[in-house]
């Protein structure tokens, strides 16, 4: 570290140590902790190449991503830390933690006006295309479904050709949300390609990697989880893109409480007719 000054050597210190930490906070949080300026964590990011800390903490995130899926590769584990011996409590017990671990910190890493935005984009648009294939689909369709019960045109399916095909028939006016953890979904990307070559406007809720959807959208909602690229199935991703998703629609429910609460009322009562 003999290239860096004093504040910088005790930032650098600080990264190496505490990299959960630092997955957390903001570079006026860090500065505070660590008693040194914003600009000197500025400084250090372009001493490292990079533009800021917000591209700092992606390329960091990225590569301890990368660091942690090759231990997992080589690892007995079934998924994350939850091995084949593990007692049926413990799996349990693992689970729990790691759901609530991915709801904090997605919580936390929360951009408060910048989602009063994305809402207010929302509330705004004509139509609501929601893109996702996988794991990620059962997320688009779930907010599908409670936007749809308050009144939102919503655009969405399984299938990825008829993605495709909704996406060419948007336009300024209309607005496509895409979920991909990765961010690179060959299928996700092309159809947030096609809306924005229409001009509409795409919200990509995604991890903190610097992938291709983050730097296609206009606008990003983050997902923040430990979960590694090999996995069993998609859980705390999941559970964390459910805290972005649900967080969405409360905002718009509560931009639309009268009509929305009304139309939610009468979809019960239809729904009881049925029984």
């Amino acid at each position: 570290m003999g290239r860096f000054t004093p504040g910088e050597r005790k930032i650098a210190s600080f990264i190496i140590d505490s990299p959960d930490a630092l997955k957390e906070l903001s570079s006026q949080q860090m500065a505070q902790t660590l008693g040194v300026s914003q600009s000197a964590i500025v400084k250090f990011a372009q001493k490292l190449g990079l533009q800021g800390f917000t591209k700092l903490k992606v390329a960091l995130v990225e590569e301890w991503g990368k660091q942690v899926t090759e231990r997992k590769q080589q690892s007995p584990h079934l998924h994350n830390d939850i091995s084949s011996q593990d007692p049926l409590l413990d799996v349990a017990n693992k689970l729990l933690n790691e759901k609530l671990s991915a709801i904090r910190k997605t919580t936390d890493n929360l951009d408060i006006p910048e989602v009063e935005k994305i809402i207010g984009l929302l509330q705004a648009a004509r139509r609501i295309q929601i893109s996702a294939i996988g794991g990620s689909s059962l997320v688009g369709k779930d907010l599908a479904w409670k936007l749809m019960k308050i009144g939102f045109h919503i655009l969405t399916d399984y299938d990825t050709h008829v993605q495709l095909t909704l996406a060419q028939t948007l336009t300024s006016q209309d607005v496509m949300l895409a979920i991909s953890f990765s961010g690179q979904r060959k299928e996700v990307l092309l159809a947030a390609e096609i809306a924005k070559s229409k001009g509409a406007t795409v919200i990509a809720i995604t991890s903190l990697q610097n992938s291709a959807l983050r730097k296609l959208a206009d606008f990003t909602l983050d997902t923040v989880s430990d979960e590694q690229r090999w996995r069993s199935s998609s859980i705390s991703s999941r559970t964390a893109q459910l805290c972005i998703t649900d967080l969405l629609f409360m905002g718009l429910l509560q931009l639309n409480e009268s009509e929305g609460m009304k139309m939610i009322e009468q979809s019960r009562n239809y729904v009881e007719r049925l029984t």
